[in-house]
């Protein structure tokens, strides 16, 4: 089987199983039919192993085109294909320990689209020193940190959506059955606050060993200014929330300020570059 057959299979895959998590969960007609019936919306188990099928597919592929090459290729398409593959495996295992459902109608079609970019902008050829082991651990940690912050926009979408409906008083269907807004605001702020240690470890070795990983002093560029403003903002975050207990919708503005900010910071210059500029 091809690869850019693989890439479809994976994608498609995704979409099928994103729709079937709207179909049963978020649909009006399944909302009425689980408020009839007091059913639940968590995972059943065979949905969970089926989540695995397309995951598997998309690890190969990450595995053939990031690591078992030896020359690396990597850019936007290459960056959010790593990070929603990160995010769909954090998911899956956060599912079986926290009691969050209804994520992966949101979640597994955002990763159908992302796992098919490769195919299409398969991305520039990267210098040599990107294929010593330090700079793919490098890279791990930044994809990590994207991965981490993807879910946690996630969330905050999530409680806004919560909090209007809360308000207008038409909390139903797989909302209805979510944890409380408290319960999810200590599960976000513990990925952010995983996710900015990650963060902070890809800034500072980033700076630090810049000759080793890069080939160059450490310099100021896009990447870098939006990753600085990124880890900012989420400091300024992490401090007024455990300094004066930030929380509600000033809490979920930053969280997704931050997020927009590390999104520019490499998918989006790489994005400009690759597709808009054609520069690389």
């Amino acid at each position: 089987m091809s690869d850019i057959l693989l890439y479809a299979v994976t994608s498609l895959l995704y979409a099928l199983l994103g729709w079937h998590f709207w179909h049963t969960r978020w649909s009006s007609g399944a909302q009425a039919e689980q408020a009839a019936e007091g059913a639940g919306t968590g995972i059943a188990s065979w949905e969970r192993l089926a989540i695995l099928a397309p995951f598997a597919l998309h690890s190969y592929l990450l595995y053939a085109s990031l690591v078992a090459q030896a020359e690396l290729h990597f850019g936007f398409s290459q960056a959010l294909s790593v990070t929603l593959w990160l995010t769909v495996l954090i998911y899956w295992l956060e599912s079986m320990i926290y009691d969050v459902k209804g994520m992966q109608a949101l979640v597994l079609p955002l990763a159908a689209a992302c796992a098919l970019l490769p195919a299409f902008f398969p991305g520039p050829e990267t210098p040599t020193y990107t294929h010593t082991f330090a700079f793919r651990i490098h890279l791990l940690v930044a994809m990590l940190a994207y991965s981490l912050f993807t879910i946690a926009a996630l969330h905050a979408s999530l409680m806004m959506l919560l909090e209007r409906r809360l308000h207008a008083g038409t909390l139903a269907g797989p909302l209805a059955s979510l944890p409380p807004l408290m319960t999810l605001e200590t599960l976000l702020f513990r990925i952010i606050a995983l996710g900015f240690i990650l963060l902070s470890l890809t800034l500072g070795s980033g700076f630090v060993f810049s000759e080793e990983l890069f080939g160059q002093a450490a310099r100021f560029n896009h990447k870098t200014v939006f990753g600085v403003i990124s880890w900012i903002i989420f400091a300024a975050l992490l401090v007024g929330r455990f300094g004066w207990g930030w929380r509600g919708r000033t809490a979920l503005r930053w969280t997704l300020a931050g997020f927009a900010a590390l999104l520019l910071a490499y998918v989006g210059s790489m994005f400009v570059l690759q597709v808009i500029l054609g520069k690389v």
